[in-house]
């Protein structure tokens, strides 16, 4: 059973970067063809898919956060983490990661299979 649990600040101030990493269990984020993805969700707004990190490391990202995201791995600790810079009160939401079974997609549906709990972020002063 494939388990992700996000970590990091509840907290952030507008105008720094938001760091958040997933560690996931049960299963490498190097097996072949799987990716990883990270999605969020505002307070009363729908799931918004922000990118993903496949098992060869490649990355790819939402057009409408590309400039401001960033989705890196650590394999030694089965971890992949998210940044998002330069955020605002609009970034406020539930983030979650999950996995993507092969054939992954950039584009929807994104076949998410496993989940986790998700972390609220708020961005506030």
């Amino acid at each position: 059973q494939v388990q992700l649990q996000e970590s990091g600040p509840g907290l952030v101030k507008p105008s720094q970067t938001l760091s958040l990493t997933c560690t996931v269990s049960g299963g490498s984020i190097t097996t072949s063809y799987y990716a990883w993805s990270w999605i969020r969700q505002p307070p009363g707004k729908g799931l918004e898919w922000m990118g993903v990190i496949a098992y060869d490391g490649s990355t790819y990202y939402s057009p409408s956060l590309k400039s401001r995201t960033s989705i890196s791995r650590d394999t030694s600790k089965n971890q992949f983490s998210l940044q998002l810079s330069s955020v605002t009160p609009e970034d406020t939401a539930v983030y979650y990661c999950a996995r993507v079974p092969p054939p992954f997609s950039t584009t929807p549906p994104y076949g998410m299979d496993y989940w986790g709990k998700g972390t609220l972020v708020t961005v506030s002063s």
